[in-house]
């Protein structure tokens, strides 16, 4: 296996699969199975997800809501998603532990560093809710740093698409993909990958990003497994 521990990042909107909003259940179970598949190679495997199948504190204050509000709302929404998906993985008898940002004691553990880690070396899968737990930040940013904070070798970028692409290819049937990309030029290109301060975190601590498609099978694990999937921003 070419990584020894993963950060897997999932956006909110991707468990809505058909849905128009919340959660697909059989989208859920398709990760859980992927997840899972992973874990039996021996990968350590920590998950951060987003919250906007639920809320977006973004959407909230374009409506007139306070920001912090509305941002601690979509960080509740990420606490949800991840119980949902620790409910999937559990059900396949994946072991996983769920560590919120913010202190909900009754359903998640709070976020410990030195806790998580030992989850992971002990194969438990391990969700990251809560976002970082502050206001004006997004999941991503929370990826990012506990990937970092946890030493994971590489983020994982779970999108629709299967890679990054000079314009977007649902817009530009013109649009050509490349196999991997320098941070230097993901930021010269003006390519869009992470929100900006998750990909200068990403960019300073030399953390490898791989954006690829999750909702193809057998992708995840295609990756751990070193084949040429997706794209891979690197130094």
């Amino acid at each position: 296996m070419q990584y020894k521990r993963i950060l897997l990042k999932l956006s909110g909107e991707a468990l809505m699969g058909e849905k128009q909003y919340g959660i697909d259940p059989i989208r859920i179970a398709e990760y859980a199975e992927e997840i899972k598949e992973v874990v039996e190679k021996g990968i350590q495997v920590a998950i951060v997800i987003g919250g906007g199948n639920i809320f977006r504190g973004l959407a909230g204050a374009a409506t007139g809501m306070d920001r912090v509000q509305g941002d601690h709302m979509g960080m509740l929404a990420t606490v949800i998603n991840a119980l949902a998906l620790q409910s999937a993985l559990e059900n396949i008898e994946v072991q996983t532990r769920v560590q919120s940002a913010i202190k909900i004691n009754e359903v998640a553990e709070p976020f410990i560093r030195r806790r998580a880690m030992r989850h992971l070396e002990k194969g438990r899968v391990v969700i990251f809710g809560g976002g970082t737990g502050n206001p004006y930040f997004t999941t991503d940013s929370a990826a990012v740093l506990r990937a970092i904070e946890v030493e994971a070798d590489v983020i994982l970028k779970g999108t629709r698409v299967d890679g990054i692409y000079t314009s977007d290819p649902e817009k530009d049937s013109n649009a050509t993909k490349f196999d991997s990309i320098s941070f230097a030029d993901v930021l010269l290109k003006g390519l869009k990958v992470m929100d900006t301060t998750a990909f200068t975190l990403s960019q300073e601590n030399e953390l490898p990003i791989v954006v690829f498609d999750m909702n193809t099978k057998g992708n995840l694990l295609k990756i751990v497994d070193g084949q040429n999937i997706g794209t891979v921003v690197n130094v």
